[in-house]
């Protein structure tokens, strides 16, 4: 049995009008409105708060490729096939079967590798 992990901080929550709420995000800029609440209150001597990392697309010609590559591509129906036979235990290896399998290895990899690349990610990040 897991222990669900209690929380060094804890919620404050009020209610604020539409027009308010959207006050706060415009002078929040880059900021949460959490942080930007905190911020306000105890300046500089607010607590971090851990943040997850936020990747950006860097590159939206080869995520347009993406997609056009993922759009023409038949590994998905490959894949498909594959498994439904797989699972009906219907499946036989065959050179033909072989390639398919390898032709849907490749093209998940080339979309894996690009889906990297506009991310801005290395090759190495499993992340």
């Amino acid at each position: 049995m897991s222990e669900k992990k209690k929380s060094d901080f804890s919620p404050i929550c009020f209610r604020v009008s539409p027009d308010e709420r959207a006050e706060l995000e415009r002078k929040a800029g880059s900021m949460t409105v959490s942080a930007f609440i905190r911020w306000l209150i105890f300046g500089d001597d607010a607590t971090p708060r851990k943040r997850r990392v936020k990747r950006p697309i860097k590159d939206y010609r080869i995520l347009a490729q993406l997609f056009t590559l993922i759009k023409q591509t038949q590994c998905w129906n490959n894949l498909n096939q594959i498994t439904r036979g797989i699972n009906s235990s219907t499946w036989i290896v065959t050179p033909e079967t072989e390639k398919l399998l390898q032709d849907a290895c490749k093209a998940i990899i080339e979309i894996r590798d690009m889906l990297m690349k506009a991310l801005g990610l290395n090759a190495g990040d499993r992340s």
